[in-house]
């Protein structure tokens, strides 16, 4: 592990007892069957340096019971799983970035979706873009979320094979899906793109999928029979390089912050509303400020066990 600077961290430890009221979708309680020792809570005296600079040099996970603490883009992850760089069905891209790593569920829903993603003309499987660091926790660059190890980027790329380089991983590139700046699909979707969606949506251990305004409309054109999968998938801004699969918490990961659950029904009003934006955007108003710029994250903003995963060997 490179060394990285410690924020001065007392000695006065309590178990981590915080109750969880987020609903999962997961019933394996993963850090209870670890047997390994459970991220405890740690007041944090800091001096405001930002908390990417501290999680986004550490080069391995904790040695302590895999869960997940805070939101998706306000936490962190204890003993993380590497998503093996090459798989059956997989292959994990840009290997330079250490960022294929997740919370054991991530890990185990990436290994049976790439399977029947690989069922589809095509696809030898799914490029498998960021999940998380190793200890998650903010990110220098690219990313809000992805803090809790239960994000996971797929590119809409179809691999015709699994068997590229370190060097090849660095240097290809994905392809993008829209047209019209994302109120359209453009001719490289296919109904295997959909298919390989649907399928993600249709696992019950997700809980949101994001992906291009254009892409959503598409879909909600061309889906029959049961919509119900479609409720998951959210359009988002970018999202035509990839598609950002997000899970729910796990069982036991008791500090752990689900998302609100999507708005009833199947979404597509409100995705024809962002394409209709999109096409007719608003005029801009005269009278607008710009946003005060956010301050970074620190380290006393995560969860108080966040310090802990920082700090375990």
């Amino acid at each position: 592990m490179k060394a990285f600077p410690i924020l001065a961290l007392s000695l006065g430890l309590t178990l981590a007892g915080c109750m969880s009221t987020t609903t999962t979708t997961s019933g394996i309680d993963y850090a209870g069957a670890s047997g390994l020792p459970r991220a405890t809570k740690v007041r944090v005296s800091t001096s405001g340096e930002p908390a990417k600079q501290l999680f986004g040099p550490v080069e391995s996970p904790s040695a302590q019971a895999p869960e997940s603490f805070g939101s998706y883009s306000k936490g962190c992850l204890a003993g993380a799983e590497q998503l093996p760089e090459t798989g059956p069905t997989w292959q994990a891209m840009r290997l330079s970035r250490n960022r294929n790593w997740g919370h054991p569920a991530l890990i185990d829903f990436l290994e049976r979706f790439s399977a029947r993603a690989a069922q589809q003309p095509g696809w030898a499987g799914l490029y498998v873009g960021d999940m998380s660091q190793p200890r998650g926790g903010p990110m220098s660059s690219g990313h809000a979320s992805h803090q809790i190890g239960l994000d996971a980027d797929i590119w809409m790329l179809p691999p015709s094979r699994l068997n590229l380089t370190a060097t090849e991983r660095e240097n290809l590139s994905s392809i993008s899906m829209r047209r019209a700046n994302g109120a359209y699909v453009n001719a490289k979707w296919t109904k295997a793109h959909m298919a390989i969606i649907k399928a993600a949506a249709s696992d019950p251990a997700v809980a949101r999928i994001f992906v291009f305004p254009g892409a959503k409309v598409q879909m909600c054109k061309d889906a029959r029979g049961d919509r119900s999968w479609l409720r998951k998938v959210r359009p988002w801004w970018g999202h035509h390089y990839h598609f950002h699969v997000r899970l729910a918490c796990p069982a036991g990961d008791r500090t752990c912050v689900d998302q609100a659950p999507p708005p009833p029904g199947d979404g597509c009003k409100d995705a024809e509303g962002w394409v209709d934006r999109i096409l007719n955007p608003p005029p801009p108003d005269p009278n607008a400020k710009p946003a005060p710029a956010k301050p970074p994250t620190t380290l006393a903003d995560l969860p108080a066990q966040c310090a802990s995963v920082l700090g375990a060997r």
